[in-house]
């Protein structure tokens, strides 16, 4: 790998998924730009659990960014789906949406 390349992907890590931040970055520019990417990831996950964002009104991006800190975005609907997990391990899940996952959950699970 470059040394241009590294520096890259060592700065994608720091904005999405808590990496170190490489040298010759201003902290408070990537923090800023983190912050802006973990709302637009929370709102793209809110978009596909409507029921779920209403259902926690002002604690969905509370929780959403208690649970992605250090996890990498795979896809939206991988977020949805591991987000709602998430919430259910802890009994966040409101029951609107526990009923639902009963209803569609694989048989053997």
């Amino acid at each position: 790998m470059t040394g241009l390349v590294a520096r890259q992907a060592a700065l994608v890590r720091a904005l999405v998924a808590a990496g170190e931040l490489p040298e010759g970055f201003d902290r408070h520019a990537i923090d800023t730009a983190s912050k802006a990417l973990l709302r637009k990831r929370s709102g793209e996950v809110g978009g596909h659990l409507p029921h779920v964002r209403a259902a926690l009104g002002d604690r969905f991006f509370a929780l959403f960014a208690a649970w992605a800190e250090g996890r990498p975005k795979v896809s939206t609907h991988a977020d949805a789906a591991a987000f709602t997990a998430y919430l259910e391990s802890i009994s966040e899940l409101p029951e609107r949406s526990r009923r639902r996952r009963r209803l569609f959950r694989p048989r053997g699970i």
